[in-house]
């Protein structure tokens, strides 16, 4: 990659992503209780504590699209990102202020909780 992706991305640019048809994968890394409440379309769960166990997978994934995970309020989000990075995968950032943000200023259809 020519240049280092920031950590976060903001609801709206990642919506800017999806609808211009980029190759992103979204990655819920809550618990399934929270995914059961609310999800953004197409997102896939691999909660927080299966991330390691899934490396693999998203090291080969992330080489055809660009990571970008969520959580609640950004937090767990950002804690997995820092980790893939350690781990060498470069391409993926935390979406920040979480699925919680994405509901108040992109999805309103999302529900809060």
């Amino acid at each position: 990659m020519s240049r280092e992706l920031a950590l976060e991305i903001a609801p709206a640019d990642a919506k800017k992503l999806l609808d211009d048809g980029e190759a992103v994968a979204l990655i819920d890394c809550r618990e399934a209780g929270e995914y059961q409440i609310c999800r953004i379309e197409g997102a896939e769960l691999i909660p927080m504590n299966t991330v390691p166990a899934q490396l693999q997978r998203l090291d080969a994934l992330s080489d055809e699209k660009r990571l970008i995970v969520y959580c609640h309020h950004g937090m767990r989000s950002l804690s997995v990102v820092n980790w893939l990075r350690k781990q060498g995968v470069e391409n993926c950032q935390s979406l920040s202020g979480g699925i919680d943000r994405w509901s108040a200023s992109v999805d309103p259809k999302v529900p809060r909780y």
